[in-house]
């Protein structure tokens, strides 16, 4: 069901170029190379969204608003991470020993922040495009 309503809204907001450049701050030269519904895993569990490849950056949004506590207050926003290209250190592929289906990819950034993306339609596609970013 998420993945319908993630498609719906990618339809109704005028598709994935138009939602990062609405979501992630860009410069008018950098263009969207690819965009991968997935989830990213976090303390609280893994969370749905679309991990963006641009020619300057990746950058993730989660599909909907999280709750988190600042003081007594509760507040909702979007999880978002962005790393600049020239700040990514590694792109690992991997799989799960004990399910080979669960399939994930570790994004290892320069000041050594770990992100684990998992749950691709098209994990392959997303792992040669990763690492086609980390050669340049």
């Amino acid at each position: 069901m998420g993945r319908i309503a993630q498609g719906t809204k990618v339809l109704a907001e005028g598709g994935y170029e138009k939602i990062f450049r609405q979501t992630f701050e860009t410069v008018p030269e950098e263009q969207l190379e690819n965009s991968f519904a997935c989830y990213l895993s976090t303390s609280a569990g893994p969370v749905m969204g679309v991990l963006y490849v641009s020619t300057a950056k990746l950058a993730y949004c989660s599909d909907s608003r999280l709750a988190y506590k600042t003081g007594s207050h509760t507040e909702w926003n979007y999880y978002k991470v962005v790393i600049p290209l020239h700040q990514l250190k590694s792109v690992n592929p991997s799989t799960s020993r004990v399910n080979h289906s669960e399939k994930y990819i570790q994004v290892i950034s320069l000041d050594s922040h770990e992100f684990w993306f998992m749950g691709f339609l098209y994990y392959d596609a997303a792992v040669k495009c990763l690492q086609d970013v980390l050669q340049l």
